[in-house]
């Protein structure tokens, strides 16, 4: 008996319907299928970003893509949970953007189209569009530290994009998105713990999606983040944007063993972080 092709599928569209907040258009999101060996798990990166092996049978899966909810007329986006809570002070201005955000997203991502089933192009865009998006919730929605995961989802994707595409400049617009989720999360520290802004609005910290290492792996994010892509031309401001990382990472050490949130896997990549900044720190500089 021939095997049916759903079988061979990697995505579905959702039962489920979503209402544009700002222009009405009512949609499908187009969801991964689970199980049948689609994902099959690799390392853990640095940065907390699970790598998926591609399968004989399905291929190559990200499951960032499909991530964002994106309307395919307006290109508003978001995360899921978000999607009809724009704020109402940012609302006509969240709507009078359309034109500009479809035309700056096309700059980057010229063939994106999300009204048909996302390629790795769609979802570097949808990240993007996720992350300019979050300029229209208030703070009680936490947007600083969501625009902060949503950028550094955006360069995991653009990475592959430059694998597969390579001499295109998706290698420096992924340094370019690093860059500004180094600012981003480390804002958000700083707007939490001076309670500009609280981190109440999000339950999960990601940074990727097959788990969520809470507000501690936002600590190491912020401190790893710093290391790699804070001042580094400028010596004292390199040493003191690396004191800062020192003092962030070195938190998570005072909060306990291994758990499920904190498994020793990312205890130790934390554990080596800090080794790394301490080193820098305390090793004579060439004259």
């Amino acid at each position: 008996m021939a095997s049916d092709d759903s079988d061979l599928k990697v995505t579905f569209q959702s039962k489920k319907e979503f209402k544009c907040p700002l222009c009405d258009t009512i949609f499908r999101k187009e969801e991964l299928r689970s199980g049948g060996g689609r994902l099959i798990a690799g390392k853990l990166t640095e940065e907390l970003h699970r790598l998926y092996e591609p399968s004989l049978k399905y291929g190559e899966i990200f499951p960032l893509v499909f991530q964002p909810i994106v309307c395919p007329e307006c290109w508003y986006a978001s995360m899921e949970s978000d999607f009809p809570l724009v704020s109402p002070e940012f609302l006509q201005q969240a709507k009078s953007d359309k034109e500009k955000r479809i035309k700056e997203a096309k700059l980057i991502f010229p063939d994106a189209d999300f009204k048909q089933s996302r390629t790795l192009l769609e979802g570097a865009a949808s990240q993007y569009l996720t992350l300019r998006c979050y300029d229209f919730f208030n703070k009680k929605n936490s947007p600083t530290i969501k625009q902060g995961i949503t950028s550094m989802r955006c360069a995991w994707l653009l990475d592959e994009l430059d694998k597969k595409y390579p001499d295109q400049h998706y290698d420096w617009l992924s340094t370019l998105f690093r860059k500004k989720a180094q600012y981003l999360y480390n804002e958000a520290l700083d707007r939490e713990q001076s309670g500009k802004e609280t981190l109440s609005g999000i339950k999960v910290l990601g940074p990727d999606t097959d788990k969520n290492y809470s507000y501690e792996g936002m600590l190491y994010m912020c401190a790893y983040l710093r290391y790699k892509y804070g001042p580094a031309h400028n010596e004292e401001e390199r040493k003191t944007s690396l004191e800062e990382a020192r003092r962030t990472i070195a938190k998570l050490f005072g909060m306990g063993k291994s758990s499920k949130d904190k498994p020793g896997a990312f205890l130790e990549l934390a554990r080596k972080l800090y080794d790394t900044i301490n080193l820098e720190l305390t090793e004579p500089q060439p004259a």
